[in-house]
């Protein structure tokens, strides 16, 4: 069996996401108490999803968000369009001249190297993104006239403020009505969650939004912080967890949401900051499929690398409709982009197909 991916009539896009879409600034190798340079680029946790599969993988993509309007949602609009990704859908909002009610979101980021962990520094608060609310965006036009084969968001953006998982719920039921395919992303990240009802707000928006979901994606942490699952002895300290207590887990899950036609996960055992053991496992139809092991990868980025999964995960259901291309596909896509530095992909499919087949790190001339 594959995923249930329904034919439509009138398709303009291969996935769309929703997210909010953040400036990133990047100290280099340096640090961001000492930098007196950046590199800016533009990164999202979803929006980056949407990015890998028109940039790496060719297909047809759009982002809906919003950004206040002034030069510095314009720099990040610039950088969505040199990636390709269809900006129709980007909604803009009055700027006051000083971000009292609307502003666009800053993400100061550390690359990391050896015995010093990456570090993020998010500076998100008023985003134009986080103030849509329910009605805002018309997505029965989205998913009903347009037509859309997938549709990706995730645990950030419903994490974003009282008004987001809302809008999370509003989008995931059109979608279902109009037959396209649902993933999410858990991405836990308890800072979001903090001043809008903390873990227990996490679990009842998370497990709301799981109800529509087809292919749900994340990590133990995710499973365990979002949904309420418990992997088997693993502490609070997650470490180098074993895949069978893991699989155990999952399939728990899906017997309680057995609207799960795939779930997708990275497994990451750092040994420091630029060398970690990376692979990747995804379940469908009751089995599991396991990724190719990439043990001591060598990274220059990590920021981006499970966004870079989940789009190598749904290009191969979209494009080869198979568990096991998919998790491979994933995975190498995640390692590749993790090579290099920035939020975004900078891989092709030619050479994730290449990393996927064995091929190694010798010079292409």
């Amino acid at each position: 069996m594959a995923i249930d991916i329904k034919p439509k009539e009138s398709c303009q896009y291969d996935i769309i996401s929703l997210g909010e879409v953040m400036l990133r600034l990047d100290p280099g190798e340096g640090r961001v108490h000492t930098a007196r340079q950046f590199t800016a680029w533009e990164g999202g946790g979803e929006y980056n999803v949407a990015r890998g599969l028109r940039r790496c993988f060719g297909l047809r993509a759009a982002v809906v968000t919003a950004f206040a309007e002034n030069p510095v949602g314009r720099l990040i609009e610039d950088f969505i369009l040199q990636g390709g990704v269809d900006t129709r859908f980007i909604q803009w909002k009055d700027y006051d001249g000083v971000g009292r009610t609307v502003r666009n979101g800053l993400n100061f980021t550390e690359r990391g190297y050896g015995i010093r962990g990456a570090v993020g520094v998010p500076d998100r608060g008023h985003t134009a993104a986080s103030q849509l609310k329910v009605g805002d965006v018309d997505w029965e036009y989205i998913f009903g006239e347009c037509g859309v084969r997938w549709f990706h968001t995730g645990g950030i953006y419903a994490a974003l403020s009282d008004t987001t998982p809302d809008v999370v719920i509003e989008a995931v039921k059109i979608a279902k009505k109009h037959g396209t395919i649902v993933s999410y992303d858990l991405n836990y990240r308890p800072s979001l969650w903090k001043s809008i009802g903390g873990h227990a707000k996490c679990q009842e928006v998370n497990r709301e939004i799981a109800k529509y979901v087809d292919v749900m994606i994340g990590n133990e942490e995710d499973f365990t912080a979002c949904l309420g699952f418990e992997v088997e002895g693993v502490s609070e300290q997650i470490g180098n967890i074993q895949v069978e207590s893991f699989k155990k887990m999952i399939a728990t899950a899906v017997k309680e949401f057995p609207n799960f036609q795939a779930t997708g996960t990275t497994l990451r055992e750092v040994h420091t900051a630029t060398v970690n053991d990376w692979s990747a496992i995804c379940w469908h139809d009751g089995e599991f499929y396991e990724s190719q092991q990439y043990p001591r990868l060598e990274i220059m980025d990590r920021v981006g690398g499970g966004d870079s999964f989940a789009s190598g995960l749904v290009y191969g259901f979209l494009a080869k409709n198979d568990p096991q291309q998919a998790v491979d596909y994933g995975a190498a896509h995640g390692a590749l982009a993790m090579t290099t530095p920035g939020d975004t992909t900078m891989a092709s499919c030619k050479e994730v197909e290449k990393i996927m087949k064995g091929g190694g790190a010798r010079v292409v001339r």
